[in-house]
């Protein structure tokens, strides 16, 4: 049975991050940049990357995704780009003005005109689809699209396909680097009306993983580029086990199973272990322990908060490359009984670990290591690992973003640019009040143990 998945990038982030997640699944795939496979290789492959890549007629292998956005610049770069051959036309949906950094640009107005081709678009790709499992959505919080379609096109989503997996990967607004003064508004919006349709969100923030740019690779000023490559060495950890033959393959339904306790707190948080350049990596030695402990620490984190000031609920370790389960088991001991990582209470052990065994065209299935694209700042390494967490931390970013809202919604400032897009002021009362009660959502979680656990054990 296929259990086939789609992307929908969404938004000028969604679709950079796409372009780079795509380069990189190519190169890992040995596809080509024209969808092709060079035909020696097709006879040792495993086909287990179908759940991302469908195969045409013509022998080419095209993604399963859709890049949508408001206006045309971002994504008329993909149209003329490397790998303008690699996607169907009909799966690049663009509108013709943009959504200003408006949220409710993107969810009523100008959203509305484009929505239902959109969703004929998805239909088609789903339609194509055996055993549809789910959908990745790519976007930003604080762009008019990325926040406001993609409420509007996750609502649509949910009538449409139920039950089906909806997992996200969003950039989230960074405490000092910020593009649009109205990112709180947005963010504060989005969050608000995705709550309930998306099952799991994987948060990143650029001036986190522009730190780790800067002080791992030593880049002076990145671009998105760089960003991008990196924030995508992410997607491909946790989608390698949906694409690869592994040894502990992990679908979509067991990342919200392991990851998300309760259904509101579904907001892990991504490091990514080891981001080294060239010429150290040629020095360094980094064993399954080293990795495994660089992702427990705060400089490695793609969302600046302190995960020491909170508490975890559940971790999610995904290794690729050379990696014993021997080694791993022993990284992860060393690291439980590391006083500074705290769990909560009610956590039976926190954490699942997978193998991962990828799929190398000349030998058959080995450990092989992570691909990088050529040309990036990012060493070849042997082994890395991605950690998924759940942590009480994370609270902090809400905590940072609301005051932010609250700072500009007492005076009301800019709320004319909404109201004048067919949004009613009282949605915006409504979604911080949700968001305040997350943030205690959060809080609670990390003071209780688990309902009736603890009752009557005395006796």
């Amino acid at each position: 049975l296929q259990r086939e998945i789609i992307s929908i990038h969404v938004g000028q982030a969604g679709v950079q991050i796409g372009n780079a997640c795509w380069e990189l699944f190519c190169l890992e795939h040995g596809i080509q940049p024209d969808g092709h496979m060079p035909s020696d290789e097709e006879g040792q492959i495993d086909d287990s990357f179908s759940t991302f890549f469908s195969e045409a007629g013509t022998g080419q292998y095209v993604p399963r995704a859709i890049m949508v956005d408001l206006e045309p610049t971002v994504i008329d770069e993909i149209r003329t780009g490397t790998y303008k051959h690699l996607f169907h036309p009909e799966q690049m949906v663009t509108g013709k003005e943009d959504a200003a950094n408006n949220y409710a640009r993107g969810h009523y107005t100008i959203g509305k005109e484009v929505i239902d081709l959109v969703r004929s678009r998805i239909r088609r790709l789903t339609e194509n689809c055996s055993g549809l499992q789910g959908f990745l959505i790519f976007r930003s919080f604080g762009g008019g699209t990325g926040s406001g379609f993609t409420s509007l096109l996750m609502e649509h989503l949910s009538a449409d396909y139920g039950k089906k997996s909806k997992l996200e990967f969003s950039i989230y607004p960074s405490p000092q680097m910020s593009t649009a003064v109205v990112e709180p508004y947005n963010s504060i919006l989005t969050t608000h009306t995705t709550l309930d349709h998306s099952d799991c969100t994987f948060m990143a923030d650029n001036e986190a993983v522009y730190d780790i740019c800067r002080h791992n690779l030593g880049v002076e000023r990145p671009s998105y580029t760089n960003l991008n490559r990196l924030f995508s060495q992410v997607v491909s950890s946790v989608t390698a086990s949906l694409r690869f033959d592994g040894s502990l393959n992990v679908d979509l339904m067991e990342f919200q199973t392991n990851l998300v306790p309760y259904p509101r707190i579904h907001f892990p948080l991504a490091a990514y272990a080891p981001v080294i350049s060239a010429e150290k990596a040629y020095h360094e030695a980094l064993s399954v322990a080293d990795i495994t402990r660089s992702c427990f620490e705060p400089c490695n984190q793609m969302v600046k908060c302190d995960p020491r000031q909170g508490k975890y609920m559940a971790v999610c370790l995904l290794y690729r490359g050379d990696v014993v389960p021997n080694d791993v088991n022993q990284a992860v001991a060393n690291i439980k009984t590391n006083r500074s990582i705290q769990f909560v209470d009610w956590s039976p052990t926190g954490f699942k670990t997978c193998r991962i065994a990828i799929m190398s065209v000349e030998v058959g299935i080995n450990y092989q290591s992570p691909t990088v694209v050529p040309g990036s700042d990012v060493a070849k390494v042997s082994r890395a690992v991605c950690m998924l967490a759940n942590t009480t931390a994370i609270q902090e970013a809400w905590t940072r973003l609301d005051y932010k809202f609250d700072l500009m919604f007492a005076k009301r400032a800019f709320v004319h640019w909404y109201v004048g897009e067919g949004m009613e002021e009282g949605e915006f009362s409504e979604a911080r009040e949700d968001l305040a009660a997350l943030e205690r959502d959060y809080e609670e979680v990390g003071m209780q143990s688990p309902e009736g656990e603890n009752d009557g054990d005395e006796y």
